[in-house]
């Protein structure tokens, strides 16, 4: 097994090998503006670093958000060229469940929140670093805090809102490393993870001007 393990639903820009055992070489970058820039060179970076060309590759993993809409497809639209492109297994995960497993607590429940921008947060409850209790969903901190009350929390959602995550803590961002190694722990016990395709949650942010005029030539 080498699993190239990808992330762009966050501002990081995170990349990851693992070799079915342990993570070979990895990169993250933070840059919410550069996703389509960096993705790439960071790919380069990792099979470099473990002395390996892409073709060596067996299976991809990318993490499938939920994410502002402009970062996560990148991310799902390279995974996807790549696959393709080696003729390998594209397998999806989310990435709130990533940010669950690298923080590595053994008994909740606990908060993972990602920053969802808009003043709202991107946020799912778990039992433990590999056991999610609710569907990920999106809402403003001050709507959730009656659900999220007293628990522990991560992620960059959790540290922006201290009045509604108080025990919030690091990691802030999600790594690639830390989804391939969940990647690698399910797939290792024959089960199977999840298509990848985007966890939006919402509409884009990009929208059609009101009283767009159509101008055609006569």
């Amino acid at each position: 097994m080498l699993l190239l393990a990808l992330d762009t639903a966050t501002p990081a820009v995170t990349v990851a090998l693992h070799d079915g055992t342990d993570v070979i070489a990895s990169s993250s970058q933070v840059d919410a503006r550069r996703h389509g820039e960096l993705l790439l060179p960071a790919v380069d970076r990792v099979l470099a670093e473990a002395g390996l060309r892409l073709d060596a590759v067996t299976g991809i993993v990318v993490g499938i958000g939920p994410g502002p809409y402009t970062g996560l497809r990148v991310g799902l639209m390279t995974a996807d060229t790549f696959g393709l492109a080696l003729g390998v297994p594209v397998h999806g995960v989310c990435t709130l469940d990533g940010l669950a497993y690298a923080a590595d607590i053994d008994k909740g429940p606990f908060v993972v929140a990602t920053d969802a921008r808009r003043k709202e947060v991107y946020w799912a409850r778990y039992a433990d670093s590999r056991t999610r209790l609710t569907d990920p969903a999106v809402g403003r901190p001050a709507d959730i805090a009656d659900q999220v009350a007293g628990l522990p929390a991560v992620g960059a959602g959790a540290l922006l809102y201290p009045d509604t995550f108080p025990h919030a803590h690091e990691p802030e961002h999600v790594s690639a490393a830390a989804i391939a190694s969940l990647a690698a722990e399910k797939l290792g016990q024959g089960e199977e993870l999840a298509e990848p395709r985007p966890l939006y949650l919402r509409r884009p942010d990009a929208q059609v001007p009101k009283n767009y005029k159509v101008v055609t030539p006569k």
